[in-house]
Parts: structure tokens; sequence; C-alpha cells
């Protein structure tokens, strides 16, 4: 198949930024990730450092222990103990480990790079270009997540329904954020009056989710659980809203409680705000939005995360008057990324670390101007330019 340029614009792109994210983990990779320097280069990843912590460089299940088992959705532990099983046993067993997991990480960026250029093709070369994305892009396997509920809107807004309750399936059991995108997408079938598709696409989407989950809950129920269980308990953690209001000294009980409130209310708010809106919006320019709250308000936010937000952003930005929302966003998530690596280097012991409230700042600034620009796109879906429709119609087929 004979590739269009714009394809291989893309595919370059992408291969380019894979290229400087393995830059930036170059020192880590060199030093096999011990010492302080993880930190003070922000080089850290999961992947070298749970190979060896859950027992997978002995090919153990994922999910066979109560206590140890990998702290993911099922199909993230999957891949995680397949790409184990083919790893060359040895002294330098975790960097052929990472270096395989990344290999497969860089060709899903280029995947979801390609989709996002078909999705939105005047604004896609964002994506690769973006610091805090490079940055971040082999911390963790999230890329196998982003990459289906990518997917999974690129099918939902060209009416493909049953490809599209699939990959959203298998999205939310590799990692948990893409459920939120059920809320847009019960907003765009009431919109468009068709409750029963709708109702069938949640059917189909909790149908396989449900038959994805069950061998790993049958069999080694504990160790699936664990996930949730963690979830549940762990108090406000790094990055999160909470944890920053707390080096402040602000110290609201139950946030479990709080955070899923303050979640359905913003959501209920934005819910209203679509409805009442003459056109109806696609998937792609509102589920920016919701997985923005879903992050803004969550117990925490690892720097990866940005990886779930950005390809949703870049989706979005259909009105070219929230260009600079977008920046002022991304320049902040710049600037959580070093905070957090500099704050916790004062743990391992750097020369130069991060005070607590000034690595607290860079999260609320993170958390404001990622809903600053949720809110923009919110108000972009009221109405769109002429020269804006033709963009909708590229987005849908049409």
């Amino acid at each position: 198949m004979k590739l269009s340029f714009t394809t291989k614009a893309v595919i370059a792109l992408a291969l380019f930024a894979s290229l400087l994210s393995f830059a930036k983990f170059d020192h880590c990779y060199n030093t096999n990730w011990t010492g302080v320097g993880v930190d003070v280069h922000e080089c850290y990843s999961d992947l070298p450092a749970l190979f060896d912590a859950r027992g997978l460089v002995n090919h153990v299940w994922p999910y066979s222990s109560a206590t140890n088992s990998v702290e993911y959705p099922p199909l993230t532990g999957v891949v995680m103990w397949a790409t184990a099983l083919i790893t060359p046993h040895g002294r330098n067993s975790d960097k052929y480990y990472f270096l395989i997991n990344i290999a497969l990480l860089a060709a899903l960026f280029v995947f979801t790079s390609i989709l996002i250029s078909k999705i939105n093709p005047t604004k896609w070369y964002l994506l690769p270009l973006l610091p805090a994305v490079i940055a971040s892009l082999y911390i963790n396997w999230d890329m196998w997540a982003v990459a289906t509920a990518v997917l999974s809107i690129y099918w939902f807004d060209r009416k493909r329904y049953l490809l599209s309750s699939t990959t959203l399936a298998i999205s939310i059991a590799t990692k948990f954020f893409p459920i939120v995108l059920l809320i847009p997408i019960a907003v765009i079938f009431l919109k468009t009056r068709e409750v029963k598709t709708g109702l069938r696409y949640l059917v189909q989407t909790v149908l396989l989710w449900t038959f994805i989950n069950a061998p790993f809950a049958i069999l080694t129920p504990k160790g699936w659980w664990r996930f949730f269980k963690l979830n549940s308990d762990r108090p406000a953690d790094l990055g999160s809203f909470w944890q920053a209001i707390n080096i402040f000294n602000i110290n609201p009980p139950h946030i479990n409680v709080y955070w899923m409130a303050l979640f359905l209310l913003a959501s209920l708010v934005v819910v209203g705000h679509l409805i009442r809106n003459v056109s109806t919006p696609t998937l792609a320019q509102t589920a920016f939005i919701f997985v923005a709250l879903f992050t803004a308000l969550n117990k925490v936010y690892s720097p990866q995360y940005v990886l779930w937000l950005a390809p949703l952003g870049v989706m979005a930005l259909v009105n070219n008057r929230d260009r600079a929302a977008f920046w002022i966003w991304q320049g902040a998530e710049a600037i959580y990324h070093f905070a957090i690596w500099e704050y916790l280097g004062g743990f391992a012991g750097a020369n130069f670390a991060l005070p607590a409230k000034w690595y607290a700042s860079a999260i609320l600034l993170r958390v404001a101007t990622s809903l600053f620009f949720a809110w923009r796109i919110l108000l972009s879906t009221q109405g769109l330019p002429a020269q804006e429709d033709e963009f909708l119609l590229l987005q849908t087929g049409g």
C-alpha cells in the first residue's frame, strides 16, 4: 500500500519524537536506573522497576499474588508478562525488557499519531512536538490504552459503533481512565435521539470488558482485585490537587467522597451545557473535557498521564482561537514534569531539590490550565464558524 505524503510525515515526526524520548532516558539506561541521577535526570521508568519488583523477571504470572500483583487492569498485566517471556535472561535483562517494551510503545505512538492526523488533519503535528509527551513516553505502558482509546473515538465519529465499543472495552481493560468516555458518548446518543443504539453500545462495551476480566477475576481474584483496592485505599498521592492542598496545610477528610462528588457534579454541568447546545459535537471534540476533569480531581496524577490528555487535546483543537489556551496548558504540563522529579530528588539525596510548596504550586498550575483549556473547548462546542464545519466533515468522513 502506497503511503500518502502526510502519512509519511506523521511517521517520520513520531519516530523522531520517539528517539528523542529514548535520549531522555539514556542516562538511566546506562546506569541501570540506580542512584540519585534517576530523579535528577528525570528518567525514571516503571518498565524496568516493575520487571524486578513484580517478579516478571522470573516469569511470575502478574496476578498470582494478593499483595504483589501488578497494579493495573488485566491487559496491561498481560503485556508486561508476555514481554517478560521474550526478554533474554542475564545481567542486562532489565535493559532488554526496557528496549522490547519501548519499541512497542514507539510503534503505538506512531499509530496514534496517524489516527490523530485523520481526525484532525490540520493540527496533528502538535502531538509529536509536545515536550511533556516526549518526556513521558516510556515511563509506563499507558500508550497501549491511549492508542485503543483514540481508535475507539476514530470509529465512533465514523458511526462504526461495534468497532468503537470493542476498542473502548479493550482500552478500559488496559487502563481504567477511558471509562469516562462513556459520558460524552451517552450525550451524543441522546442529542441524536439514538437511545437504542446508545444502550446497545453500552451493553456491548460492558459485556466485552466483563469477558476480558472474568478469567482473571475467577482464577486469581485477589491479584485481579488489587488494582481496584489500591485505587480505593490510596490517600492523596503524587501530582494530585489533593496532595497540593495538603502541602499547603489543607487536609479535607474523606477525599474519596469529595473527588468523586466533584467529578460527578462537574460532569453534570458539562453534560447540561452540551445538551442545551444546538449542534451535536463529535466525541473527538468532547473527550478531552471529561478526561481533564477526571485527572484534575483524581487522587493521583503521574507524569505519564499527559499521554492520556495530549492526543485528546490535539483532537479537540478545532477553533484556532483556542491555540493560546492549548499552549498555556502544555507549558504547565512541562513545568509539572520538571517539578515532580526535582521534588522527588530531594528524598533521594540530590544536591538540588525543589521545595514542597513550589512543587505544590506546579500541581495547581497544571490543574488550573488543564481545566482552562477544557473550558475553552466546551465554549467551542456552542457553535462553529463555517470553515470549521468543513473540518468536522473531515472528522466524520463526510
